[in-house]
């Protein structure tokens, strides 16, 4: 949240220059306040899971969320009971003559499909379309970033020759960016992916800027020069025993392929509890977009 403080102190000054949000008691008095709506594409198998996973990292803030799960309309989920939907989810058709001040679109296991095969896809390129003018700013997570990265951008993906799988080291690239504020200069966050996209690719466009990476995941952070997109590669809003179950769960299935996640079971050991080593870094994240991305840019009468 900013500080608000005279106009004419002279810690004003030095303060905005460190990118430090300051308000002015005269902002502050014209503020109005109320809940932010947010749309949550979930198209997760485990909606039920990562339910808990955003909600929790939404609550970390003193800003009240209003937040709209959305289920596709092009696709039939196999692993939520339809009458969890049914109760707590709405469609983008029900919603998409409305604005609303943030949109999160979950990753999804479609990966080595290519996009335009995923039956869902041409919906979802609607929902990306419609974000321009009815959403303030998006955040889109492992594959959805992917997928926007190449609806918006024409970036293609690119399969790895291994599942990156475990919990990596990543480096802050521009502290400067009120999105990484209080991010520690290395900091640690789960991947679980069988795809990525290229650093240099990224580069390439102006319009983009990297603001985290990984010398062993690639890049993870990634946020329009305009602030209306941001871009996580991975999965931060995990729980601590997530990539386990991903792991008894594929071991379970017998897949040949399955590795041990790295950096994740202590003395790799998969007999021994895991260790949250990125839930500070999660909740920074969050907040971070909530308040600056969101809550201080998107208009109080949202059909403004």
């Amino acid at each position: 949240m900013p500080i608000k403080i005279a106009e004419n102190l002279p810690a004003a000054k030095v303060l905005e220059g460190e990118n430090i949000f300051v308000m002015t008691e005269k902002r502050a008095l014209s503020q109005d306040i109320r809940p932010l709506k947010i749309i949550i594409v979930n198209i997760m198998p485990t909606k039920i899971a990562t339910e808990t996973q955003l909600l929790r990292a939404l609550s970390n803030t003193p800003l009240q969320i209003d937040p709209i799960f959305i289920r596709m309309d092009s696709h039939e989920s196999r692993n939520t009971p339809e009458e969890h939907l049914k109760t707590f989810y709405t469609t983008f058709s029900e919603i998409k003559k409305r604005r609303f001040d943030g949109l999160i679109v979950t990753g999804a296991p479609v990966e080595l499909l290519p996009f335009e095969e995923v039956d869902y896809w041409d919906e979802l390129c609607e929902i990306f379309e419609w974000s321009k003018t009815h959403i303030t700013s998006s955040l889109y997570i492992c594959w959805a970033a992917q997928a926007a990265f190449y609806h918006f951008y024409g970036i293609e993906k690119r399969v790895l020759p291994e599942k990156l799988f475990g919990v990596f080291e990543h480096k802050t690239l521009y502290s400067a960016s009120r999105l990484v504020r209080g991010f520690n200069d290395t900091f640690y966050a789960p991947h679980s992916r069988h795809t990525g996209v290229d650093r240099e690719d990224i580069l390439k466009n102006d319009n983009l800027q990297i603001l985290c990476e990984s010398d062993d995941a690639g890049v993870y952070l990634v946020k329009s020069r305009a602030d209306k997109q941001i871009f996580v590669t991975g999965h931060s809003e995990y729980e601590f025993d997530t990539l386990d179950k991903e792991y008894r769960r594929d071991m379970e299935k017998g897949l040949e392929s399955v590795k041990l996640p790295k950096n994740y079971y202590p003395d790799d050991d998969p007999t021994k509890t895991p260790r949250m080593t990125w839930r500070a870094h999660n909740h920074l994240l969050f907040t971070n977009w909530l308040n600056y991305f969101v809550y201080q840019t998107t208009p109080y009468n949202l059909d403004d």
